[in-house]
């Protein structure tokens, strides 16, 4: 439940947007004036309020802290072709998925309105710092944790719901080199994969930084349980086009639901391509990866929309994949997606959510 939907407003004295430098915007490290946030207590959402951006009072003893009670979602608004209206990318996929998530978390369900008013209002405020720069866009982050004051293992009982917004540039300013990663796992059977958790990003690190000292870039995740078949790469889900079909790992419960890897299968369907959703082993890859069937492989995700990898890894020995201007689904594919982000493309499918 949400009281009556009312969203206070309190502006920054002294807006910070003339002194940042839009041509050197790194990926998460520059935020906008202003953020939402809304206390979840008694069952309902209230006190929906936007305030400057800055550092908020947290009792330590949160299960936040402690326990990782806490879910977020990602996405991205472009500036439109006359620069007078934000378009943002699909967020009521990002409002379906954290629910999702929510459940998974024992946090409670966020009403659509309270999700798209609020994303709206606080864009509408801040849209100056959305950046015009090629490959840049401002960043979406809703999130949500547990304020309960216990420590103790229970479902909280009070929670935050929160959005901040950072102008980034691209991700990936280069084709990544991955690793297939078989000691390691992202997320198991049964696990909470499927949602987007903080714990799943945090227990990540360590695996990834161990092959970044090898000179990639990030891993290919496999299964928990045998380590024989793929699921995703990095924070991104994973594609390949192997013998001419786009070829990615079915979804589970250990794999998640990513809004870019659903457009891309959308549009390549749409195309015409064909499409397998199904389990691929390391060694169907590896072997497909020796006789040369791996025409192009790529990362699909908010952040980077289309990664190309250049390299795969597995025990010791790396497989170098075509050169980039050779793929011609993906580079296809980004420069639709881009293309309909901007609002340079038709919107067929009504993917575009303006403010």
């Amino acid at each position: 439940m949400v009281e009556t939907l009312r969203i206070s407003s309190t502006r920054i004295k002294e807006s910070r947007l003339a002194s940042t430098d839009f041509s050197n915007i790194p990926f998460g490290k520059v935020f906008t004036d202003h953020m939402f946030m809304a206390d979840y207590r008694a069952g309902e959402w209230k006190n929906l309020r936007i305030i400057p951006y800055g550092n908020m009072p947290t009792s330590p003893a949160t299960p936040a802290l402690h326990y990782g009670q806490s879910i977020f979602e990602g996405m991205k608004a472009y500036p439109s072709a006359n620069g007078k209206e934000a378009l943002v990318f699909r967020p009521l996929e990002n409002w379906k998925r954290m629910n999702v998530s929510a459940e998974r978390m024992c946090m409670p369900h966020i009403p659509e309105d309270l999700f798209m008013e609020s994303l709206a209002a606080l864009i509408d405020l801040d849209r100056g710092w959305i950046p015009t720069e090629e490959g840049s866009s401002l960043y979406i982050r809703p999130f949500m944790f547990s304020a309960d004051e216990f420590i103790g293992i229970r479902p909280s009982l009070d929670f935050t719901f929160m959005i901040i917004l950072s102008p980034v540039g691209p991700y990936y300013s280069t084709p990544v080199k991955v690793k297939i990663e078989t000691h390691y796992t992202r997320a198991v059977e049964g696990g909470t994969g499927y949602a987007k958790a903080g714990g799943n990003y945090g227990g990540a690190i360590y695996p990834a930084k161990l092959a970044q000292d090898q000179g990639y870039h990030q891993l290919i995740w496999t299964d928990g349980k045998t380590h024989e078949y793929v699921e995703e790469s990095g924070t991104m889900n994973l594609m390949f086009v192997i013998d001419n079909v786009l070829v990615t790992p079915g979804l589970s419960d250990s794999i998640l639901a990513g809004i870019t890897r659903k457009s891309v299968l959308e549009l390549a369907q749409h195309w015409g391509m064909p499409v397998e959703e199904r389990r691929i082993s390391v060694i169907e890859l590896v072997e497909a990866l020796e006789q040369g069937r791996v025409q192009e492989a790529f990362g699909a995700g908010t952040a980077a929309t289309i990664a190309h990898i250049e390299l795969i890894g597995h025990e010791g020995k790396n497989y170098s994949l075509p050169p980039i201007d050779q793929r011609l689904f993906a580079n296809k594919v980004l420069t639709e997606l881009e293309n309909i982000k901007r609002g340079k493309s038709p919107d067929p499918f009504e993917w575009i959510y303006r403010i």
